[in-house]
């Protein structure tokens, strides 16, 4: 698809930076580690603050496309390469919930042995780090609105699971009300809305922006091999068992392959493409995602215990690990620079491991 405006250049000023930020990076810095104070006294074990709930691990190739047009080949894009790529697939709470309190979803996309210049505090790294989830764009526009809906939600980590799960049910429920009619609310997939489908048919979504070279975009990850393909919107029963997104897709990958694109959305209009309001949706009419990668993944075990045990004890994603021409953006990406930093600390310290990036291919 074409680009139907022309990209636009970034300009520092594009980002605002409000004087309060550092009070409310701190409160959010905060908030996440009460939640991970909470389940790990709870478990007796240190966990994510979000996205705590894996549902599968895929070794995958990483394929950058040829013949990509000049404000498309940027940074890990600007040549056709093929690298080594870890998946993880989750779930956003930070508390380990039944499946059918069915929230959103999310991927993990650490791309390995990546040249390039280095964002700071990643410069010994060779890796690059996406985090995306399954709506394209995110639940508030700011992180001090973020900041006012995860204290609460911090409260609640690992108390009343039968009323999220009444929750749940009830925002599900006018989620597809809304679907009817042909909207989609960001808002009520956060709170537990998320439809029951099968996650292996959701596209993934960046949600804010960041850097792409000279410009500024937005990501998707989108499934493009048919049996993938298949599975948007198709039905999953969450009752009768608490793991049932990861064994549907345990089951998938033992038989088949899967392929996905890596999409950007390049910033055009600065105005209804904003930096700083990481809940407006860019509008596709003035700017398409467009394939710059393809992410393909063999049949396997997407539940092994190596690579579990290395993803979860030893990796992190944070999307501040990787190279400076991909910069994340906005407030929401800003705050997860002090956040994921020392919610990874956390989890090293109490649980005795190492945390820290790969190099090349890991071992199984």
């Amino acid at each position: 698809m074409k680009q139907k405006q022309p990209p636009l250049r970034f300009q520092p000023g594009f980002e605002v930076v409000p004087p309060d930020e550092d009070e409310i990076q701190r409160g959010l810095t905060e908030a996440m580690l009460s939640i991970q104070r909470k389940t790990h006294a709870d478990t007796g074990h240190a966990r994510r603050a979000v996205h705590a709930k894996p549902h599968g691990y895929l070794r995958v190739t990483f394929e950058v496309l040829d013949g990509l047009s000049p404000h498309l080949a940027q940074g890990l894009y600007a040549a056709p390469a093929t690298y080594d790529a870890i998946l993880r697939f989750s779930t956003t709470p930070g508390d380990m919930l039944d499946d059918a309190v069915s929230t959103p979803r999310g991927v993990a996309l650490k791309v390995l042995d990546v040249p390039g210049a280095r964002l700071p505090g990643s410069e010994g790294d060779r890796t690059q780090n996406y985090v995306f989830g399954n709506s394209p764009t995110f639940q508030v526009a700011t992180a001090a609105k973020f900041l006012q809906q995860l204290k609460p939600m911090a409260a609640t980590t690992g108390r009343a699971e039968p009323l999220k799960h009444a929750i749940s049910v009830l925002s599900r429920n006018a989620e597809a009300a809304l679907e009817m009619v042909g909207g989609k609310s960001a808002t009520l997939t956060t709170l537990a809305g998320q439809a029951p489908t099968e996650l292996l048919g959701d596209s993934f979504y960046s949600q804010a922006a960041l850097l792409h070279g000279d410009y500024y975009a937005k990501l998707a990850m989108s499934p493009v091999s048919p049996e993938l393909t298949a599975l948007s919107q198709q039905k999953l029963d969450l009752s009768g068992h608490p793991d049932v997104i990861r064994d549907s897709v345990r089951d998938y990958f033992r038989s088949l392959p899967g392929a996905w694109e890596l999409r950007v959305q390049v910033g055009t209009d600065i105005d209804a493409m904003p930096i700083e309001d990481a809940k407006t949706e860019w509008p596709e009419d003035r700017s398409p995602y467009v394939a710059v990668a393809r992410i393909t993944a063999r049949p396997q075990d997407s539940w092994s215990d190596g690579l579990r045990d290395l993803v979860e004890e030893h990796l992190a994603f944070d999307p501040w690990i990787g190279l400076a021409a991909h910069r994340p953006l906005g407030s929401i990406m800003r705050a997860r620079q002090p956040a994921y930093a020392a919610a990874r600390h956390y989890r090293a310290e109490s649980n005795g491991a190492e945390i820290r990036e790969p190099e090349g291919r890991p071992a199984a």
